[in-house]
């Protein structure tokens, strides 16, 4: 998905100058517009999308939990659940060394080093590197497309992070699982297209699905994503939440969208 338009941007070289850390010829820097939180992204790269920030806005971390973002990208989901909850501790795992230090750099831009760490590392041994039922929280907004859908990019980084590359929507959620505490909740943004694979998938490694969301672009528009919780060794119950609408009309966000934009 293509980056918010409600980031503003900050990528002149004097700009540059201005934060404590470094930024790259390549790179800008964006107001998240909450808490006064930057974030570090390549001008011509792989940028988060609304996706992302929807997953933020969905997910929950209560206090004095430990929460881990499988994909991290560029840090985008565990610097905003940050800003919105207070959980004791946030990890984001990312395969991508560039991207996986860019991101660090985000953390260090906010002065986020206590409660924000990012880890470099495959998302395939998630479960090994960090140890089984770690966390209360485990995010992901993993790559949409399987070699039956869409055309790859051949841009590296965009391919990774939109087509199951390196990972496949079942190593993802049984990681997901591993990672998990018994009664532990999973947040995942993925395409309506794949619900039926998806909620197989969660039960089959013991992940129930307890809410849905689906996200309409236009109120008379089909869904194209679809919002997920689940929480390992629940009970077989689901809710299916009012959907959300992300515009009233083109160029134009609805209410609940500046809402979790925090405006």
């Amino acid at each position: 998905m293509e980056q918010s338009a409600e980031t503003k941007k900050k990528d002149c070289p004097d700009a540059r100058e201005q934060f404590p850390v470094e930024i790259l010829e390549d790179e800008r820097v964006d107001d998240l517009q909450r808490n006064g939180y930057h974030i570090i992204q390549k001008r011509n790269g792989f940028c988060f999308g609304m996706d992302a920030v929807l997953l933020a806005g969905f997910a929950r971390v209560n206090p004095g939990e430990r929460a881990i973002d499988l994909g991290t990208g560029t840090g985008i989901i565990p610097i905003l659940l940050e800003a919105r909850y207070e959980g004791e501790h946030y990890t984001g795992l990312e395969i991508q060394e560039e991207v996986a230090e860019m991101a660090r750099r985000s953390v260090r831009l906010n002065g986020l080093e206590d409660k924000v760490d990012i880890a470099l590392g495959d998302i395939k041994e998630a479960s090994v590197r960090f140890g089984r039922a770690q966390f209360d929280v485990v995010t992901s907004n993993p790559p949409y497309m399987n070699d039956a859908h869409g055309l790859k990019n051949p841009d590296l980084p965009k391919a990774i992070a939109r087509h199951e590359v390196l990972c496949t929507l079942d190593d993802v959620v049984r990681e997901a699982a591993g990672l998990l505490k018994p009664g532990g909740r999973f947040y995942m943004v993925h395409r309506p297209h794949r619900l039926i694979e998806i909620i197989n998938t969660l039960t089959k490694y013991k992940l129930e699905p307890k809410r849905m969301k689906l996200v309409h672009p236009f109120v008379d528009k089909d869904a194209n994503m679809v919002l997920i919780e689940a929480v390992r060794g629940g009970r077989s119950m689901i809710k299916v939440e009012a959907p959300i609408v992300v515009y009233k009309e083109q160029g134009v966000y609805t209410d609940e969208i500046y809402d979790i934009y925090g405006y």
